[in-house]
């Protein structure tokens, strides 16, 4: 389960406190969704609850945050990353840039747990599976839609069989089709057993898939 105790955070060399203090529980299978207005902390929420807010990036978190009971703080980058993995709001973004197909691209967090060969083939071939893109496994990741780019880094984490995804405006730059798209893969990850934190602007999009919907307010 990932918990998070009125847990509040601020960036390194600021005063202003980026997250106001929110409580949440997101169990195995569950999708807890949260929105609110742009400044209002989504950003920082999903970093926090990932862990790498302040493992990562320093600055100061007040409050719990708890992923299988470990206090974030407790653990290292890479054991955040295979407990709960983090979507950009702009995937692009976390492509390595380093591969020729998507197959290589999402093997990639895999090959860098030290894993065998034959369980990094395992793991990226049952991410594309439940994702749905095996038709992309030999694509270029440069020559993709934001839709397709989406899909193959939600694909990257979930190689690395986390607990949980923390899914930051995963269809802001969607259109209806791709994020409908999107919305069926996290009903699928769920569906597996994944607890999903998501924060969104899309009421729509809210109300597909969330067992719970908070408001994180307007961040003052």
């Amino acid at each position: 389960m990932l918990v998070l105790e009125r847990a509040t955070y601020r960036y390194p060399g600021t005063t202003r406190w980026a997250l106001p203090p929110i409580s949440l529980e997101v169990g195995a299978g569950r999708v807890v969704g949260v929105r609110g207005p742009n400044e209002s902390g989504k950003t920082t929420l999903c970093l926090v609850a990932s862990g790498l807010a302040p493992v990562a990036i320093g600055g100061e978190l007040r409050g719990r945050v708890l992923i299988d009971g470990r206090p974030t703080v407790e653990l290292r980058t890479h054991e955040l990353a295979q407990r709960c993995g983090l979507l950009f709001d702009n995937p692009a973004a976390q492509l390595s840039g380093l591969h020729r197909t998507v197959e290589e691209e999402v093997a990639f967090g895999p090959c860098n747990l030290g894993l065998p060969p034959a369980e990094v083939a395992e793991r990226t071939e049952e991410a594309l599976r439940l994702l749905r893109i095996e038709d992309l496994a030999g694509r270029d990741p440069g020559r993709l839609s934001g839709g397709e780019v989406q899909l193959v880094a939600l694909a990257g984490l979930v190689a690395l069989r986390p607990a949980h995804l923390a899914l930051d405006e995963p269809v802001s730059r969607l259109d209806p089709e791709r994020s409908a798209r999107v919305a069926g893969a996290i009903e699928r990850l769920a569906a597996a057993g994944v607890g999903v934190l998501v924060t969104e602007h899309d009421e729509g999009f809210l109300a597909r898939l969330c067992d719970t919907v908070l408001d994180l307010g307007d961040g003052r």
